[in-house]
């Protein structure tokens, strides 16, 4: 069964699913509570904070645009913004507003995790848009670590076939990362 994407279960929110707020809160629950206790210092505040960032949600305060990046991208701003404004309504920050917008930005680690899950998402959806003889390939070569030789002794197929199928699969992955990064750092361009 594929899994549904994020982008998806936000559309089934919109249209008032609550089994579709509840199956993004279980994904999403733990790594966003991690960086809001990092970001506030303050274990209740970060709960609070959290559950107003699926209130907005459910709400549909706040809306996503896929042409503008990822989704999880835009759930971090938002949950970053909403403990800013708790933050600032309690006017008793356990970090000074300053300091907080510095350690979401210089302590990046939880988002660079979450950014790499996208990047591992998109790779893996580029790897399965190869030819299986090419999906192959690149597997053998570059997850199993075998020589081209090896590979060619293992296929039976001949030095120069292993050869041409890892340069055209690596032509084609790059090409539609490519189209990925171009998508990504137009999304950094509009500043979100």
């Amino acid at each position: 069964m594929e899994k549904i994407s994020d982008t998806q279960l936000y559309s089934q929110i919109q249209a008032r699913d609550r089994a579709a707020l509840e199956q993004l809160y279980d994904r999403y629950e733990r790594i966003l509570f991690s960086f809001l206790v990092k970001m506030t210092a303050d274990r209740e505040l970060a709960e609070e904070a959290l559950q107003e960032v699926f209130i907005k949600l459910w709400k549909g305060t706040g809306v996503f645009d896929e042409g503008k990046g990822t989704f999880s991208s835009w759930l971090f701003t938002m949950t970053r913004n909403t403990a800013l404004d708790l933050l600032r309504k309690r006017k008793q920050a356990a970090v000074p507003l300053e300091e907080a917008g510095e350690l979401v930005n210089g302590d990046a680690s939880v988002i660079e995790e979450v950014e790499w899950q996208e990047k591992r998402k998109q790779i893996e959806a580029a790897v399965l848009k190869l030819s299986a003889e090419q999906r192959e390939m690149i597997q053998l070569f570059y997850f199993k670590g075998y020589t081209h030789e090896t590979i060619a002794e293992m296929s039976g197929v001949p030095l120069g076939t292993v050869k041409s199928r890892i340069r055209l699969a690596l032509g084609k992955l790059k090409k539609s990362l490519h189209h990925l990064q171009e998508r990504g750092a137009a999304h950094e361009e509009s500043g979100l």
